[in-house]
């Protein structure tokens, strides 16, 4: 991952935060409780966002963060919350046989399935169930879109993004807007116990920086489809970002928690 991802990330974490469950959240921290000194796993750490957001709540919880990206590796080590017990593991995801989960109690993860091949869910849901550690993945992109302020364009832009993100990210052919339900269904196949909770993003003026770069990044994967004329995308996103200080937009998320029964 690049710098400019490291701030993406940055910027939507506050939004991340809002968006997740706090069912889901409270029921993975109960799990982890469980159990003394408990490991947890975070798969495509980024810059930490689940351990700070998990962690506080699971006091003595050990981790283990895997990552590709040494940089976003030492930035979650560095913000990692007080008292925390952090190994930072430089991985390919890919490798996913390679991936050391032992003694792991909970994988985590967070916006990452929607990037992976249905192959690479169901490798891992074999995986975790042969070795009985539970998952708790959050914010895996569902497909919807809605803004309060209406465009013309706007489904025509929502299914070319969609299109956009099932292509390879680096695991595969991407889930993309099927990423929540496919994972689901594959835990479930394994054997495992499977609670879903949707975890939208609610985008309102005082966002206006995230609402920016996110239809920022919508016009750029249209643009890239090749499947719509560039004079339609800039007057969609001119448009769209006229209005960023006053209007509302609603991004469709899935949470996952899935645990050995």
């Amino acid at each position: 991952m690049s710098g400019f991802e490291a701030r993406w990330l940055d910027l939507r974490e506050p939004a991340d935060i809002a968006a997740r469950d706090r069912g889901l959240l409270e029921a993975a921290a109960a799990y982890l409780s469980a159990r003394p000194n408990a490991l947890a796993v975070d798969l495509g750490c980024g810059t930490g966002s689940t351990l700070r957001t998990l962690g506080p709540l699971v006091p003595g919880l050990r981790w283990r963060l895997v990552d590709n990206d040494p940089a976003l590796l030492a930035e979650a080590e560095r913000r990692r919350p007080a008292g925390s017990t952090v190994e930072a593991v430089l991985a390919d995801l890919g490798e996913l046989d390679a991936l050391e989960l032992k003694p792991a109690r909970l994988a985590t993860a967070s916006a990452l399935f929607d990037l992976a091949s249905r192959d690479f869910v169901a490798g891992l849901a074999k995986r975790l169930a042969r070795e009985r550690i539970g998952l708790y993945a959050a914010l895996s992109y569902d497909g919807t879109i809605a803004f309060d302020l209406p465009h013309p364009q706007d489904a025509a832009v929502i299914a070319l993004f969609n299109a956009h993100q099932r292509g390879d990210k680096g695991l595969g052919a991407a889930l993309g807007p099927d990423a929540g339900a496919v994972l689901a269904e594959e835990l479930a196949a394994q054997g495992l116990d499977v609670r879903t909770a949707p975890s939208p993003w609610r985008l309102d003026a005082s966002m206006t920086g995230l609402q920016t770069k996110f239809v920022e990044g919508m016009a750029t994967a249209v643009g890239e489809t090749g499947e719509m004329p560039e004079a339609e995308i800039a007057a969609w996103l001119d448009a769209r970002l006229a209005v960023v200080g006053s209007s509302f937009c609603r991004v469709g998320h899935l949470d996952v928690l899935a645990l050995p029964k």
